[in-house]
């Protein structure tokens, strides 16, 4: 686990450091590195959006598919893969947001646990150097230390208690001595303890009431999106258990500034969610594309009549039999016009990437 903390740990890690060249105080510069992230992460957001959009549209199909199969979840299974491939809609797309804020969390937890690293943007020498002189000073094996991923935290506390042993690092002891990671009295860097009630015991708190208010209104804000889809619904019902206890566990098993980030993290999403549906809402988007669709269903079948009529006065004009006109297509091929049409449609509408027919679709 702490590779992968270090993978992403070092290019959230300049982020981190920016923010807190630009604002000097540990929490600001937090919570400012929290905004960043979920403003990176707003056009995920969008695209989860656009998915829900896209769901409503061919909503009815999918109710359609699992009442006519209803005693048959196999082919119900089956025929819905159909239905996405006709559609090009892929049902995980709307899970990416939250799966791409695991590597933010991963990354954090390295920014957090090793401030020397990411704050004071110390090389690895200094800090095995500043390790082997506070192993003795905090009585554990200086072998193992080294190798304790919690260890900057450490060194700094020794560093605060015996700055005088450290001396012989230059500059070492005043640039520790800059990094304040307390925010309104808390330490960020400590994590609290279940069985020790004290101020740290606000932050798990907070975390759970803010995880828990933001799942309610997410809830709210895409209630009527999800209407009829119960497989929407069940993830909403278990969005709205584990959430709240992911973030209530997460508070309680890591430094204090990981809860910091989690509770700014909600209320953002909160807000975020709030201004999608104001401008995007998936009911009033999916109605006017359904509209859309409607206008050039009828402008293609117009389209069509002339095509057929054009056709048959020009086999008349050459002396051929209509009729053979309407048959020159096999009905695969029109399948196969009818399905691209259908997507390149979608991904006009959606700004998705078109994807050609193969003949595994028309299967």
């Amino acid at each position: 686990m702490q590779i992968i903390n270090t993978i992403f740990g070092y290019p959230l890690g300049w982020i981190m450091w920016l923010c807190y060249k630009v604002i000097p105080i540990y929490g600001v510069a937090l919570i400012v590195f929290t905004i960043i992230m979920r403003a990176i992460l707003i056009p995920f957001s969008i695209k989860q959006q656009k998915s829900m959009v896209k769901m409503q549209i061919f909503q009815p199909k999918m109710q359609e598919i699992q009442k006519k199969y209803a005693n048959n979840r196999e082919k119900m299974n089956e025929e819905m893969m159909k239905l996405y491939q006709e559609e090009n809609y892929n049902p995980m797309s709307g899970c990416l947001p939250m799966v791409i804020q695991f590597p933010v969390l991963f990354g954090l937890i390295d920014v957090i646990y090793r401030p020397m690293t990411h704050i004071l943007r110390f090389g690895s020498e200094i800090v095995n150097q500043a390790a082997t002189i506070a192993a003795p000073l905090l009585n554990v094996a200086a072998d193992t230390f080294t190798k304790d991923y919690s260890s900057q935290l450490k060194i700094i506390g020794a560093v605060q208690q015996n700055p005088d042993a450290f001396s012989g690092i230059p500059g070492f002891v005043e640039a520790v001595n800059t990094l304040n990671l307390n925010f309104l009295g808390i330490d960020l860097t400590q994590t609290p303890s279940v069985s020790q009630f004290n101020i740290l015991w606000i932050i798990p708190i907070l975390s759970g009431l803010t995880s828990v208010l933001m799942t309610i209104f997410t809830m709210k804000q895409t209630a009527a999106a999800s209407a009829g889809n119960s497989s929407a619904a069940g993830m909403s019902k278990g969005m709205m258990l584990m959430m709240p206890l992911m973030s209530v566990w997460f508070a309680f098993i890591l430094p204090a500034g990981v809860g910091i980030y989690w509770i700014i993290s909600n209320v953002l999403m909160a807000i975020q969610t709030f201004l999608l549906n104001k401008f995007m809402n998936p009911v009033k988007l999916a109605e006017q594309a359904r509209e859309e669709m409607e206008i050039k269903r009828e402008e293609a079948r117009q389209a069509k009549i002339e095509a057929k009529k054009q056709a048959r006065e020009e086999a008349k004009a050459r002396g051929e039999n209509p009729e053979d006109i309407e048959k020159a297509l096999s009905q695969k091929e029109i399948n196969r016009i009818k399905l691209a049409e259908a997507r390149r449609r979608m991904a006009e509408k959606y700004g998705d990437s078109y994807t050609d027919v193969t003949d595994e679709d028309l299967k």
